[in-house]
């Protein structure tokens, strides 16, 4: 199989930048581990005596917290991939060694697997 590396490789590129940025409204990098990520609290600007805005200001913190790592998940997937581009693995299947088929690729550039290993 001949895959166009170089496109998958920039539409990695550009989901990396997607997501990094994504993550930045929601949380920030850790200091100690550079590719974990933090949820930061909202800032609702709220009165600590009213029960009812911080219990929102939880709620949207939760919100926050479960979109983060979603995001980090798939951030994960994609930097995975890329490395799988640089180490000449790309396009393969970690599972059986096969080629993952290309509209497969198109579709999500980070499989890591061909169809039949995708469960």
């Amino acid at each position: 199989m001949s895959l166009d590396i170089i496109f998958f490789k920039k539409q990695l590129e550009e989901e990396k930048q997607k997501l990094e940025g994504e993550l930045g409204t929601v949380a920030k990098r850790n200091p100690d581990q550079p590719k974990d990520w933090n949820t930061t609290y909202p800032d609702m600007n709220i009165m600590a005596a009213d029960k009812e805005e911080v219990a929102d200001q939880e709620e949207e913190y939760e919100n926050r917290a479960s979109f983060e790592l979603e995001l980090e998940s798939r951030l994960r997937d994609i930097n995975d991939a890329m490395v799988r581009v640089e180490t000449g693995k790309f396009g393969k299947c970690i599972v059986g060694g096969e080629d993952i088929d290309e509209a497969r690729l198109r579709a999500n550039p980070a499989a890591a697997t061909c169809v039949k290993h995708a469960q």
